[in-house]
């Protein structure tokens, strides 16, 4: 029996319970930010779903939910957030030598750099595989050119998970390479975008002779189409309903300068002990009338507190909104269990993406019919905020307000509503693919956007 397949043959509790143990020797506010990460990371807490080679414990998505929320329980600083550990780590874990696991990973799970995805470009967002970013070899380094759009986190990144055209000559799903590349370089060129909400959480990347080393290239050369589908299968089920959780404040990489803070910044309950937590099924015994707090409980609070609970419209939104939650909760644990005997659902990440964005539409409209009137004010800049709250009275309506005017982004970051059901028709389904035989052109013969 491998390691992997030992960590997954433990049971949550045994898993839950070595946690426990590791956290009550291991915890300490004294550390710096850098330091706990370091000791969680190295001990396979911070991704435990990753295999045991890739600095994880090779246990189940949905475990390594109840791993992070034990160490939020215990009152300690969670796994460091971001797209590495979401994105790039199980990447490379599937793709990579052992050599660039212990290079990119082990940075990745201790928070000492923090990452961005280069995939999407202006005329490469839907049809990403119609990407024109060019990466020339000279020597042991790639010279890239080209331009990136929607990059989430680009400003606090120090290394990029970029998808580049290597043989233009080859048909557009092949002639691509997943590669790394630094982002603090001359040649790198990050631009924010602005959005509705006031934020910018979204860039511009412009890339003039930047430089990749080829030792970055993960799995094989003009292969990444494949590579990139790892990618983006981890990022729709992260970022479906019933996904994952919540994760660390602190942000990791050098340029947030989070790592040599005080660990004890960033938390605010005092720790617990191992014995002084309960097992689930401990608690479940003890307070059978206990209800779990539902995905729509906040937007029930509010109904409740200005007296629209009482519209049979909204009443019925919010009981959808709730069912829709549990129906993706309960969908997550399916997956776990099929996984466990062997088998796997196919489809469900691209269904969890689809039942997110379905969530946020809903979340949108309920929130707005909630708030009534004050719904049309929002706070676009920090200092607008203490006015529409003196002017309210409601210091819940900027969240409100800012998750509606967002609402319009997950069904399309993340792969757009349509390509979520184009992969389900086909690839589940079994139903034809669009005529044509675009896979088998060229892809410098194609005429642009084909």
């Amino acid at each position: 029996m491998t390691a992997n397949e030992t960590a997954s043959a433990q049971s949550t509790d045994e898993l839950v319970d070595e946690l426990r143990t590791w956290l009550d020797e291991s915890w300490d506010q004294e550390l710096t930010v850098g330091e706990w990460w370091n000791l969680l990371g190295v001990a396979g807490w911070s991704a435990p779903a990753l295999p045991v080679k890739a600095y994880g414990k090779g246990v189940s998505r949905s475990d390594g939910v109840v791993v992070s929320k034990e160490i939020a329980a215990f009152g300690a600083l969670g796994a460091p957030s971001g797209l590495g550990l979401l994105l790039a780590a199980p990447t490379i874990a599937a793709h990579g030598t052992q050599e660039q696991i212990d290079l990119y990973v082990k940075d990745i799970v201790t928070g000492q750099r923090a990452w961005c995805q280069l995939f999407s470009e202006p005329g490469a967002g839907s049809d990403l595989a119609g990407l024109t970013c060019r990466a020339d070899r000279d020597g042991d380094e790639w010279v890239i050119n080209g331009q990136k759009v929607w990059t989430s986190l680009g400003t606090t990144a120090d290394l990029g998970m970029l998808l580049a055209r290597t043989d233009p000559d080859a048909p557009k799903h092949r002639g691509i390479t997943w590669m790394t590349m630094d982002m603090h370089q001359d040649g790198v060129e990050i631009r924010p975008l602005i959005e509705m909400t006031g934020n910018a959480m979204f860039n511009e990347v412009f890339l003039s002779d930047a430089i990749a080393p080829n030792s970055g290239v993960i799995g094989d050369l003009n292969d990444g189409w494949r590579v990139a589908n790892t990618t983006l299968m981890n990022e729709r089920a992260g970022l479906g309903v019933g996904g994952g959780a919540a994760m660390s404040m602190a942000v990791p990489g050098t340029v947030a300068g989070n790592l040599g803070k005080p660990v004890g910044d960033y938390v605010t309950s005092k720790p617990k002990s191992a014995s002084d937590q309960s097992r689930p099924d401990e608690k479940a015994k003890s307070d059978k009338k206990k209800r779990k707090r539902s995905s729509a409980q906040l937007y029930i609070d509010l109904a409740k507190g200005n007296g629209t609970i009482t519209d049979p419209y909204i009443r019925q939104d919010l009981v959808k909104l709730h069912m829709m939650g549990e129906i993706g909760r309960y969908n997550a644990e399916r997956l776990k269990a099929t996984k466990a005997a062997g088998g796997d659902i196919a489809g469900m990440p691209n269904i969890a993406k689809l039942s997110m964005s379905d969530m946020v539409r809903l979340q949108r409209d309920v929130g707005l019919a909630i708030m009534g009137p004050a719904g049309t004010l929002h706070a676009y800049k920090q200092d607008q905020r203490a006015a529409i709250d003196d002017a309210t009275g409601n210091p819940f309506l900027p969240m409100i307000t800012s998750s509606a005017l967002y609402a319009q982004a997950p069904p399309i970051y993340g792969g757009t509503d349509q390509i979520q059901r184009n992969i389900i028709g086909e690839r589940v389904l079994g139903l034809p693919k669009e005529p044509g035989d675009v896979n088998k052109v060229p892809f410098s013969e194609l005429p642009k956007n084909a």
